[in-house]
């Protein structure tokens, strides 16, 4: 079946708005619901998607651009996330402890019980330091007492590189100390759109944004499991 004229540049219209803006709310009503009522459109706007290594996903009444993994043209490639999250001179040591770190933040927020998979509302950075350390002490313990080598994450190399890191009682931005490495980490984030970093209260709140995610897409079941299986720890729920 053929699209018309007027399908095709709607379709165009809507992409690359959400080129420009990374998503489309309700709030832009011709576009939005062009999107949303016709299906021809819908699947224009899709096929632009796949083309340009994206994913076009709409979560909780919005409309959202996801770059796929290998698109580091419009997300973000190991390399840069490593120079934009890590010191200068940063190994993939240091990467992977970035990574643990985001990945940890999201454990804390969320899990896969119940209608919504938001388990609290804000986290103090200082409470959230003490959850990355006893993660890391925990998991370094278990696998050092672990007789077989597993999938999942090497505890003992990101926890010697957390330990690496310099301590502070005062608010800093350097990517040498703790707290400064977790700075730049919750302000990239922040950046994202995905949580609320309020410094002056030292607070993290997850967004709108990231609700829809976990909710709609990373945390279902087979993703949470595959999650907690990494972390080295066991799903309370039974596989069906």
């Amino acid at each position: 079946m053929g699209y018309s004229i007027d399908e095709i540049n709607v379709s165009n219209k809507i992409f690359y708005y959400l080129l420009k803006n990374g998503e489309l709310s309700e709030s832009e009503q011709d576009l939005y619901k062009s999107y949303c009522e016709n299906e021809h459109i819908t699947e224009l706007v899709k096929n632009l998607g796949e083309a340009s290594e994206v994913y076009i996903k709409k979560y909780g009444g919005v409309i959202y651009l996801i770059p796929k993994e290998e698109n580091d043209f419009l997300g973000y490639s190991k390399g840069e996330l490593k120079k934009l999250l890590c010191k200068s001179g940063a190994n993939d040591k240091d990467y992977y402890l970035s990574q643990f770190v985001i990945l940890t933040l999201l454990v804390t927020f969320y899990s896969s019980q119940g209608i919504t998979s938001k388990c609290r509302d804000y986290i103090k950075v200082g409470e959230f330091l003490n959850i990355i350390t006893d993660r890391l002490t925990e998991g370094a313990k278990r696998c050092e007492e672990s007789e077989k080598n597993t999938d999942g994450i090497a505890f003992q190399n990101i926890l010697e590189r957390f330990e690496a890191l310099k301590s502070s009682d005062k608010k800093t931005t350097a990517k040498t100390t703790k707290e400064g490495f977790i700075n730049t980490i919750l302000k990239f984030l922040d950046d994202q759109g995905l949580i609320y970093y309020i410094q002056n209260d030292d607070m993290i709140k997850p967004t709108k944004k990231l609700d829809s995610f976990m909710d709609w897409n990373i945390l279902n079941k087979n993703n949470y499991n595959r999650v907690l299986k990494a972390l080295g720890e066991e799903s309370n729920e039974q596989d069906k």
